[in-house]
């Protein structure tokens, strides 16, 4: 059974940092595609980051030059870097496999439990 836990979320200031953690188990993670989403009060999740087994990634226009997904698959864990933090960034952040029938993002993947980033002053 996979499972996806993520950390590392918490409040920051504007500007700030932040880097989020994703360690996975069950199952052969280097095989897989591996992704941040969020999801904002009152808004649709979306995705913010993605990489592949190759480490080859894709960022939202709204994040790009800020934030940095990586991998260890030694350690089976993924992380979000994120830096210049805005107010607009603040949500709920979830870590996302895919898998051989569901593709990244499908309610039917696998998903953490989500961690919580707050960005004010």
């Amino acid at each position: 059974q996979v499972q996806l836990v993520e950390s590392g979320g918490g409040l920051v200031q504007p500007g700030g940092s932040l880097r989020l953690s994703c360690a996975a188990s069950g199952s052969i993670f280097s095989a897989y595609i591996m992704g941040w989403y969020r999801q904002a009060p009152g808004k649709q999740r979306e995705l913010v980051a993605a990489i592949n087994s190759g480490g080859s990634t894709d960022y939202a226009d709204a994040v790009k030059g800020r934030f940095t997904i990586s991998r260890d698959n030694a350690k089976n864990e993924v992380y979000l870097q994120m830096n210049s933090l805005k107010p607009e960034d603040t949500a709920v952040y979830y870590c996302n496999r895919d898998s051989a029938d569901y593709e990244l993002g499908s309610p039917y993947s696998y998903w953490g439990q989500g961690t919580q980033v707050t960005v004010s002053s």
